[in-house]
């Protein structure tokens, strides 16, 4: 077996052959863990995780032959790169792959355990590589919208130099959350929910996989609970592998070949927890711009879905009671001067009533509002 070299840098953690590097995430990655792949009591979404394009699910537009990352990989040869998309989606993944594919450094670096003074050591550890391997280092940081200006900014005359080639994972929108010096250095990859098919591929792949999946265990979901299962991961691969993995925890006789029951998924999944939701960030955002559009063209089902799927969220509710507010004023405004009045008369019945029974006087108005001439 190849020697292996290991880099520690606090919360950064490089392992390498004379080949390759070989990706490993921190927490996982210790002498005792260094020889095999999974140490125990891994998740069985990280030891699902593929390792090769080919294994890939999901995010067509961009892993098809002659996409640009398939392309990319072909070249073995990357820019400067942000993955940009919602939690479960394959951004970590790619990375991985990427590590696995490419001959470079490759350097794992997470944005909520480390800082500048990490991002220095890398850096002159790069330089004194340099010319002598003439490699190309990538550093992968992930969550890096969590970093700071300043600190974004010990990044870029070192991606400038082509020094580190950077990928980043990010949740939020970068145009909100990564500096503009650095966008313009890096290509935003958006990468989209997962399809409810993509997600049975995932489950399916996980119940025959023996050596790293379920598949020993020789356990099956019927054609109902393996929809049930895809359609709550809502677009989300490690969500729907945690409930996948929690259910199966929960049969009875775990040793024996069965069928996973339909009640095991709907208790793993607690339906009404699924939903994709932040206060204020980029789905707080997309929500109410969907309930605003819903209104704008009339579409009362579509209004009362986005509601209720705030509402159920945690939105507060004072806030959808103001935006019905300006939406009486700028988009109806004196076409029916009553749309305002309505709005304002909802917003005090929900500060009366509180809720539940106050979200019902938000339908009512909404409903009221959007009816109106605009």
């Amino acid at each position: 077996m190849e020697a292996f070299s290991t880099v520690s840098l606090g919360s950064i953690q490089r392992i390498t052959t004379r080949a390759k590097p070989y990706y490993f995430k921190v927490p996982y990655c210790t002498e005792n863990t260094m020889n095999s792949r999974h140490p125990l009591n891994t998740p069985l979404a990280e030891r699902m995780r593929p390792t090769s394009l080919d294994q890939f699910v999901g995010q067509q537009h961009l892993t098809e032959k002659d996409r640009l990352l398939s392309g990319l990989l072909d070249k073995k040869k990357i820019p400067s790169l942000l993955l940009w998309g919602p939690p479960g989606c394959g951004k970590t993944t790619l990375a991985t792959v990427l590590a696995n594919t490419l001959d470079a450094d490759f350097i794992f670096f997470s944005a909520v355990l480390s800082g500048v003074k990490e991002v220095r050591r890398i850096v002159a550890e790069a330089e004194e590589k340099r010319p002598e391997s003439n490699r190309q280092t990538i550093l992968f940081v992930d969550e890096i919208h969590r970093f700071n200006k300043s600190q974004q900014d010990a990044f870029l005359p070192h991606v400038e130099n082509g020094l580190l080639t950077l990928i980043g994972a990010t949740t939020e929108n970068p145009s909100f959350h990564v500096i503009a010096p650095l966008l313009s250095r890096c290509q935003v990859l958006v990468l989209h929910p997962l399809a409810v098919a993509d997600i049975k591929i995932i489950i399916s792949r996980s119940l025959t996989d023996q050596d790293h999946g379920l598949g020993k265990r020789k356990l099956t979901l019927s054609d109902a609970a393996l929809e049930l299962l895809a359609t709550l991961a809502d677009g989300d691969s490690r969500r729907a592998l945690n409930c996948l993995e929690t259910a199966a925890s929960l049969v009875s006789e775990p040793d024996d070949p069965q069928e996973i029951p339909l009640s095991l998924i709907q208790e793993a999944g607690q339906q009404y927890h699924n939903l994709r939701y932040d206060n204020n960030g980029e789905e707080h955002f997309n929500l109410i711009s969907a309930l605003h559009k819903s209104m704008r063209d009339s579409d009362p089902d579509g209004a009362a879905y986005w509601l209720r799927r705030m509402l159920l969220s945690g939105e507060e509710p004072l806030y959808i009671a103001r935006r019905l507010i300006r939406f009486a004023s700028e988009d109806i405004g004196i076409a029916d001067p009553q749309a305002l009045r309505v709005a304002l008369n909802c917003r005090d019945a929900f500060h009366m009533l509180g809720s539940p029974e106050g979200e019902l006087a938000l339908l009512q108005a909404v409903t009221s509002v959007m009816h109106r001439p605009n």
